[in-house]
């Protein structure tokens, strides 16, 4: 079990569910367009680093023996 990777694939799920909470947001207008520039950018920071660390996370086979 690797952990980068389950904290990468936790980091991307946050991420998009912050960006459709933005897009929501901007559609039906429920907050001020500050407070969604805000959680839209801290959602794509959580959404990339998320994908960057399943990226370069490598596979290591347990040996078992």
């Amino acid at each position: 079990m690797n952990v980068k990777r389950i904290f990468g694939s936790i980091l991307t799920i946050l991420g998009i569910e912050g960006l459709i909470y933005t897009g929501n947001g901007l559609i039906k207008r429920y907050e001020t367009n500050m407070t969604l520039i805000v959680v839209a950018v801290i959602a794509l920071l959580f959404f990339l680093s998320g994908i960057g660390l399943i990226k370069n996370t490598k596979d290591e086979g347990e040996l078992v023996g």
